[in-house]
């Protein structure tokens, strides 16, 4: 048992008893330890020391002066403190006491070498403990080596306590800053052959029989980060039987190289290689029972293989058992449909879902009012124009688009069956023929399905919904633009609006903005746009509504009543006369939009709502669209934040310049970006499979654009469709450490929860 005047311990001096002074990760390693199992050789730097050297620097008053008062939900104010209370803390001087003590056990730590590769990890006093998954983002450094380093690295997991997540989650939860320390272990570095972790009940499942294995090659920083997908093995623990294997092809590993960690190609001979031998899975599996029996509890283990020795690095409690239910899918209806009916088409899924109806073939927007309730629209693209008419319809297929297309958008956010990019659906299909439309597959069949033939599905194991209302850091917001939905999503676990588009507004106003001033009735255009306004700031009364300034292209904005005498014809619109360069040109639209702001903020009082500015070629244009903005009487404040939209390559290159402007925050539109970084038409079906928002050039330029928006302390958030779709690359934006994602509404719940793992993740490093 450690006394609270013991400020380094042996691991082997620990046990359970201890989580006050060592942390839960800490007393886990001591336990571990005095029972057998295999933990590399290390010691630990206890709370108490930290407090110590808190106190020995007068630090405690210093950073409760810089806390107190803090509103955690101001993401700029937050990331300030938490630098200024780290700097404090690493700045710190270490007494000479302590630092001796610490070097004397770091030269002991191995009787071959004084100076060994170490790992330094970090164990707040009051993480890993069930009902208390976390308490915040602690640092972890590997291959340290030398004690002056070892020193300087535990100074660094000091201050990581007060990461700006940290600091967020302990006020979240109510916990006393003060009252929260953490303890750093320090242990003989594992250079890992293999690495992975390991769950003694199916975490998804949670089948209490089975025990799974998650292995990759190297480190296993990869497998924390989720930049890897591993091999998984299902494991029988009665038996130990190997029950499935799902091998994973790895081109990249972390390898230790020249005393750094470096990202190495992993040779082609081992690339879809089985991590593990089946033997080492069993050893492994024996292993991971019996640390589950000796906690009576399901444990989640990290582990790694260095010259075929396993070794247990950390273990803590899994502590999302039962926050999950199962839910019922569309899985069965889709068998039954693709075995019952004729396939006719085959495009992208766009919006999931099945349905039913009449075929109605639409040329253009002037033949929506054809359009019955009901019935599928079948056409070749929509623009905002549509939007009217897509509110009644049960599908959507379309001849172009992609999965960024607007029809595709819009789908998500009404909740309607989409397929987009079927290359001839108008040509196929008849009006008044019935269809069945499934927008999980992107298939079209002929026909109805007869309700007997469809069977309601068993529940699926594995398929889940989540139903605990997570809270993150990272702020989740929702993409909208129909004020009938505000409501409703405003109900659900989402943290405000992060693009409320202004087109499906405008073009329920039905008529070109243009000919509404010609024609006398400018003041009926500025009502109708801040009644609209009113409804998302009403619903989300209390969080961030960001609008975001007209961005119709002109063959958009000419289907509108009035439109084709205002817009000139362009051969590529969506590189032509729109966003800021159209309010520069002709402020008087943008006025419009202007006055309608105003007067939902200062007439009806929300304050709440906020501006961004879409597609900005050059600083001066953005420089000359704030003067536009401040010269209406609108001025950047606590509660009027003025954005921009990074859609452009210049917006990446020269984002530091157009910060200078003088903008509260970006949000990147992937959509746009990825288009003009790639060189592919978005629209265009055709080069439709070569649209990735995941490329390296795209990651490349997020990563910069986030990394630069902390740097500059203004908020940085990526509204395009890539966040909803793909969970690993909302992952790598947490990682970076942008302050929030916008997504449509039924990714809302999934991505609330990829961003919770994925701080977790970070978390657990």
């Amino acid at each position: 048992m450690v006394s609270s005047n013991d400020y380094v311990v042996w691991f082997r001096e620990i046990d359970k008893d201890d989580i006050p002074l060592v942390g839960g990760k800490g007393a886990n390693l001591g336990e571990m330890v005095k029972a057998g199992f295999p933990v590399p050789n290390g010691f630990i730097v206890t709370a108490p020391a930290y407090f110590y050297v808190l106190d020995h620097n007068d630090l405690r008053p210093k950073i409760k002066s810089i806390l107190t008062g803090l509103n955690v939900q101001d993401t700029t104010a937050l990331h300030q403190a938490s630098q200024r209370v780290k700097k404090l803390i690493t700045n710190a001087e270490v007494p000479p006491d302590l630092a001796d003590a610490m070097i004397k056990h770091y030269r002991s730590l191995d009787k071959h070498d004084s100076a060994p590769l170490v790992a330094v990890r970090s164990s707040a006093t009051a993480e890993d403990l069930p009902g208390a998954s976390f308490a915040g983002q602690q640092a972890t450094f590997l291959n340290v080596k030398g004690a002056a380093n070892v020193v300087d690295a535990i100074r660094e997991a000091w201050a990581s306590l007060f990461e700006p997540r940290a600091i967020f989650y302990r006020a979240e939860k109510g916990f006393d800053h003060f009252k929260v320390g953490i303890a750093i272990p320090v242990q003989n570095m594992v250079q890992s052959d293999v690495s992975g972790v390991m769950f003694t009940v199916d975490p998804v499942t949670q089948d209490k029989r089975t025990l799974i294995i998650e292995a990759i090659w190297g480190l296993g920083e990869m497998i924390v980060q989720g930049a890897v997908t591993p091999d998984r093995y299902i494991v029988e623990k009665k038996t130990y039987k190997i029950l499935k294997k799902y091998i994973v092809k790895q081109q990249i590993e972390l390898v230790k190289k020249h005393g750094k960690d470096v990202e190495a190609r992993v040779p082609l001979n081992k690339q879809k290689a089985q991590k593990l031998s089946d033997d080492q899975i069993g050893k492994l599996a024996k292993i991971g029972e019996a640390i589950h029996h000796h906690y009576f509890f399901p444990q989640d283990i990290e582990w790694g293989v260095d010259r075929d020795e396993i070794y247990i690095l950390q273990t803590r409690p899994i502590t999302t058992l039962g926050e999950k239910e199962l839910s019922i899918t569309d899985e069965a209806t889709g068998r039954a449909i693709a075995k019952s009916l004729k396939l006719i088409l085959k495009g992208d899924p766009a919006s999931p879902g099945i349905a039913s109806g009449k075929v109605r073939i639409i040329h253009s927007a002037r033949e929506i009012g054809k359009i019955l309730k009901g019935e599928v629209l079948v056409t070749e693209m929509t623009t905002p124009d549509f939007v009217p008419a897509m509110r009644k319809v049960t599908a959507i297929v379309t001849d172009k688009g992609g999965q960024t297309s607007h029809a595709a958008i819009v789908s998500r956010e009404l909740g309607i069956t989409c397929v987009v990019g079927t290359g001839k659906a108008t040509d196929t299909l008849k009006t008044g023929q019935q269809i069945t439309v499934n927008g999980k597959t992107g298939e079209v069949f002929n026909g109805v399905l007869s309700p007997r033939k469809v069977t309601t599905p068993s529940v699926p194991r594995g398929e889940v919904r989540l139903v605990t209302q997570r809270s993150t850091a990272t702020k989740v917001y929702v993409n909208l633009g129909e004020p009938d939905l505000a409501a409703d999503i405003a109900s659900r676990n989402v943290d405000g609006v992060g693009l409320l588009r202004a087109e499906f507004m405008v073009a329920q106003i039905g008529i070109h903005p243009k000919k509404m001033i010609h024609d006398g009735k400018k003041q009926q255009f500025i009502n109708k746009l801040a009644d609209g306004l009113e409804v998302f700031c009403r619903a989300f009364q209390g969080k961030p509504v960001v609008y975001r300034a007209t961005d119709f292209k002109t063959n958009e904005y000419r289907n509108l009543p009035g439109g084709t005498h205002y817009e000139p014809q362009e051969q590529n619109p969506m590189l032509g006369y729109r966003g800021a360069f159209r309010y520069i040109s002709d402020e008087t639209v943008f006025d419009l939009e202007l006055e309608a702001i105003k007067k939902v903020r200062n007439k009806a009082g929300h304050k709440n709502l906020w501006l961004m500015i879409p597609f900005v070629h050059t600083v001066k244009e953005l420089a000359e669209v704030k003067r536009i903005v401040a010269s209406r009487g609108l001025f950047r404040s606590a509660t009027f934040k003025f954005w921009m939209m990074v859609e452009i390559p210049s917006n990446v290159i020269l984002l530091d310049e157009f910060i200078d402007v003088g903008i509260d925050g970006i949000s990147v539109g992937t959509n746009d970006l990825t288009m003009l970084i790639l060189g592919i038409d978005r629209d265009n079906e055709e080069v439709a499979s070569q649209f990735d928002e995941r490329n390296p050039a795209v990651m490349w330029a997020l990563e910069k654009i986030i990394k630069t928006a902390n740097k500059r302390r203004i908020t940085s958030s990526v509204c395009g469709q890539a966040p909803s779709q793909y969970p690993e690359f909302t992952q790598k934006l947490v990682e970076w450490g942008i302050t929030s994602v916008s997504v449509s509404p039924d990714a809302i719940e999934q991505t609330r929860e990829t961003v919770y793992q994925a701080e977790l993740r970070l978390v657990r490093r």
